[in-house]
């Protein structure tokens, strides 16, 4: 192999596999010192240099120089010649490794060459990549060679080959389709702060602007809705709520909840939880279809959001005084300080920072945690009484309508009447302080369905 051959080879490689030179000469050098070792021995020590400049090859074997025309000679050559394709293709998976590794979290387009199980594999031109079912909006299937736009979710490599994940579900794909559609976003005038998504259903995304001439929300909605109009059909009709940012949780809470008015917000600092107080005729659509607006309005503001009207919220802070007061140790007045601090629930006074209950209440460590494991008792009775109460409706629900008429004949008798005014006579004080946990379990089991994996 000649000093020039050599150069026009690692030229060639450079701009055919976009590797650097350096790591073609090194590969070159390797793949010869184990060509030798072979002739040599593994014992012996041979070192192979390649100038970058001349490509002229120089070795010693055992500080002993060896004649350049041994090295480039028959001896080895087929082995020479497959360690080069191993470094060379070790080299190239490294390179796309690390090219598309910089891009997690951009967005790609490219080519579906294969729709197989719910799999689409990807062409991006210079190597492929997956978008397994997990990462697709539900609902969604693809055509060969249909175009389609996604983000880059994962990078790993996998033996000789880069395994590059697609996703089509991240909160990540709506900001670039902001980004692609809204010059004011690219040049710096409009920022987006925070986005929060259930993929193929609904996103809110929070934007604000650095120009007080600039309206951010009329900016990212376009004459007549023609920019939205394009985000929306990228991700399958997936309805977007444009919200106006403010540092001021007091005035992001309710621009998060819109179209529902909101009356009050409540701030909670202990427990990172906003109270939303609305009318009556604006409860559902504060919480949203399945609870779906005050859900993606909680991640969008970073807190925990809780709707109730007024009524509903002076009945929660009359028993939760009362049942806090009913614990041990705790006095009235230390109860009426954690209801104002928001904590209206066994539950929430389960996970309380036990310094801030001894700062509250002047109370001893001892006092403090045996309040607290009391409070964690009382929340998993409620907890399992409210369960209770769930399966019982649902059985109830699929008695036929004959039984239930003659249930309810029993029910309104004198005796019926006692045993019913007993059952809510006992269960008082611990309905009131399982709220959250009969939301929390509403709102899982109003989830929208998520796709497999």
């Amino acid at each position: 192999m000649k000093p020039e051959e050599i150069l026009r080879i690692v030229d060639a490689i450079h701009r055919d596999k976009n590797i650097d030179k350096e790591i073609v000469f090194q590969a070159i050098e390797s793949a010869l010192v184990t060509a030798l070792l072979r002739h040599y021995g593994e014992e012996a020590e041979v070192i192979i240099r390649i100038d970058r400049q001349s490509g002229a090859i120089a070795g010693t074997h055992d500080g002993t120089n060896i004649d350049p025309e041994e090295i480039t000679g028959r001896i080895g050559a087929q082995t020479a010649k497959q360690v080069i394709i191993q470094k060379i293709r070790e080299a190239e998976r490294d390179s796309i490794h690390d090219e598309y590794e910089e891009q997690v979290g951009q967005m790609v387009s490219g080519l579906v060459t294969r729709f197989d199980g719910g799999v689409a594999t990807v062409s991006l031109g210079v190597t492929e990549a997956i978008l397994p079912r997990s990462e697709q909006i539900p609902g969604e299937s693809f055509h060969v060679n249909e175009r389609i736009r996604a983000t880059i979710f994962e990078v790993r490599k996998s033996g000789s080959r880069v395994k590059i994940i697609l996703s089509r579900i991240r909160p990540q794909l709506v900001q670039r389709l902001f980004e692609q559609e809204i010059p004011e976003i690219i040049d710096g005038v409009i920022e987006i702060r925070a986005i929060s998504r259930e993929p193929g259903y609904r996103s809110k995304v929070a934007v604000i602007s650095s120009d007080n001439r600039v309206d951010c929300v009329g900016a990212c909605v376009g004459v007549r809705g023609n920019r939205i109009k394009n985000i929306v059909e990228e991700l399958g009709g997936e309805r977007i709520d444009i919200v106006r940012w403010n540092d001021d949780l007091q005035v992001l809470v309710p621009n998060a909840l819109q179209p529902a008015e909101v009356d009050e917000v409540i701030l909670c600092q202990m427990l990172g939880r906003g109270i939303v107080l609305v009318g009556e005729d604006q409860l559902s659509l504060a919480i949203g279809r399945r609870g779906q607006n005050v859900r993606l309005a909680s991640k969008l503001c970073g807190w925990d959001i809780e709707i109730m009207t007024r009524e509903e919220l002076d009945q929660q802070i009359e028993r939760a005084v009362d049942g806090f007061s009913s614990i041990e140790g705790l006095e009235e007045s230390i109860a009426e300080r954690l209801v104002g601090e928001g904590f209206l629930s066994y539950d929430d006074l389960s996970v309380i920072e036990p310094d801030d209950l001894m700062e509250m209440g002047e109370l001893s460590a001892e006092a403090v945690d045996a309040i607290v494991n009391e409070a964690e008792n009382r929340a998993t009775i409620a907890e399992v009484a409210a369960a209770d109460e769930r399966r019982k409706q649902r059985e109830q629900e699929q008695v036929p309508e004959e039984v239930k008429d003659g249930d309810a004949d029993e029910n309104t008798s004198p005796v019926g009447e006692e045993v019913q005014e007993q059952e809510q006579e006992a269960t008082s004080l611990d309905e009131p302080l399982d709220a959250d946990v009969a939301s929390e379990d509403a709102s899982e089991a109003s989830a929208p369905p998520q796709s497999s994996s």
